[in-house]
Formats: C-alpha cells, sequence, structure tokens
C-alpha cells in the first residue's frame, strides 16, 4: 500500500506551507490560552461582558486549532502539539498574571492583528502551491481575527 501523498503539490511546497501553519497554530493555540486565563481572572465593572466575550473568543480558537492542525496533516505532516513546540514556534506573549482588564483588553487586540500578519505571511507559499483549501483557511483566520481586533480596540476608545 503506497502511503505517498499526491495532491498536485510538490513536497518541497506542502512542507513549506505545513511550516508556517504550524507557527499559526502555535500563535492560535497560545492565544487561546491567554484567552481562558483572562476569561477565568477578568475583574472590575465590565467583568460580565469581557467573561462572555473572551469566552466566545477562545471557544472560537479551540476550534480553529483542530481546523489548522488538521489540515497540516492533510498536507502530510505532524503537526505540532505539545507546550514545548508551541513555545517553541509562538510569537504571542503569555500573560503575565495581575493584568486589569483593559490591559487584557489590549493584548488581546494586538494579539489577534499578530495572528492576522502572521497566516497573511502563509500566503505566497500557498499561491505558489495553488493550494486552496490553505488559502480558504487562511482567508477565513484572517476575517476573524481583524473582526476580534476590531471589536476588542473599540472596547478600548472613548
Amino acid at each position: 500500500m503506497s502511503t505517498s501523498i499526491n495532491i498536485g503539490m510538490k513536497e518541497a511546497q506542502r512542507k513549506a506551507i505545513a511550516e508556517g501553519l504550524s507557527g499559526l497554530l502555535a500563535d492560535t493555540y497560545t492565544l487561546y490560552l491567554k484567552t481562558h486565563n483572562f476569561h477565568w481572572n477578568v475583574k472590575g465593572q465590565m467583568f460580565s461582558s469581557l467573561h462572555l466575550m473572551f469566552e466566545t473568543q477562545y471557544t472560537e480558537l479551540a476550534l480553529a486549532v483542530d481546523e489548522i492542525a488538521e489540515r497540516i496533516r492533510a498536507l502530510g505532516f505532524a503537526a505540532p502539539g505539545s507546550y514545548a513546540a508551541f513555545g517553541a514556534l509562538t510569537t504571542i506573549k503569555e500573560a503575565q498574571g495581575g493584568e486589569k482588564a483593559m490591559d487584557m483588553v489590549a493584548q488581546l487586540a494586538a494579539d489577534h492583528e499578530a495572528l492576522s500578519a502572521r497566516a497573511r505571511a502563509v500566503f505566497p507559499a500557498v499561491e505558489e502551491a495553488g493550494d486552496q483549501p490553505s488559502a480558504d483557511l487562511l482567508t477565513r483566520r484572517m476575517e476573524i481575527h481583524e473582526k476580534t481586533a476590531w471589536m476588542l480596540r473599540s472596547i478600548l476608545e472613548d
């Protein structure tokens, strides 16, 4: 039985895309964890609304983690799946603890912008390979992160 992958892309192309998606996966998982942390630990006058908003966000991120990992697998590569692997790949800074509510909001807004930029950076490899499924995934991720960043930034405005 053959286990070679023949989906119309060269192995080197699939590998470059899988590596880009692995970074996006690490950032997404780290942001999931950070958002969940903020959901648990937010305090203050906006507790109720932020608690619920953060829950919506971490739930969406949890689904995204699975989708990104499964795309990496479909390309024929192992998806990173440990704290050590994510720590080596992520660009998202972990929460330090004790953040005020508006600091949480500002950090998450910046992090969602960073994830959109990270997704966008994978596009050249995806376009070169004609990898429409990865392009669709990246487009959805950018749309979600940019909209979430806008909503979070709106909270910070007077």
